[in-house]
């Protein structure tokens, strides 16, 4: 869908700003809002094209550089942190080998932190692209990444060798 059909479903009203972003943001496959529709977005809603990058950097959901199809977010909050949450950041660097903030080479997966979840009960916590998966362990993570590959047709590692390495 273009920007302009995606403006289109809106008022031209600066309370509908985050609606319009996410919107745009899950219409493309590289998750991210370009700055040419920064600016088309500000003509629209006659907003200053910094009012839209403050909302922007607000929200850990939306992003002005491309990211990949599916984003992995991993809670960096106190609750996830202090139930080992950085053992899950580990795990899922070493599975799809990249860092925090990188995107795979294929453009399927981003890994980036992100804030509380409001999973805190259930720590540690992640989402990938809008589903949330709590009380993980380093089995659980292999399993949701496994399925993740497995529905866009990949199968990057066998999983027993892969945890018998990590042993």
């Amino acid at each position: 869908m273009q920007l302009k059909e995606v403006l289109k479903k809106y008022p031209k009203e600066k309370d509908y700003l985050l609606e319009i972003l996410i919107d745009v943001d899950q219409q493309k496959e590289d998750h991210f809002i370009s700055e040419d529709e920064i600016h088309s977005i500000s003509k629209y809603l006659n907003v200053k094209e910094s009012h839209i990058c403050s909302v922007m950097s607000f929200y850990t959901l939306l992003s002005t550089k491309p990211r990949g199809k599916h984003i992995i977010q991993i809670c960096k909050d106190v609750p996830c942190y202090l139930n080992d949450s950085f053992n899950v950041v580990e795990t899922v660097k070493d599975f799809l080998k990249i860092d925090m903030n990188e995107t795979t080479a294929d453009k399927l997966f981003t890994v980036e932190f992100t804030a509380c979840i409001g999973c805190c009960d259930e720590a540690p916590a992640m989402r990938i692209d809008h589903e949330t998966y709590t009380n993980l362990t380093k089995g659980k993570v292999i399993t949701i990444l496994e399925e993740y590959m497995e529905l866009e047709g990949k199968r990057w590692y066998n999983v027993k060798n892969w945890l018998n390495a990590l042993v």
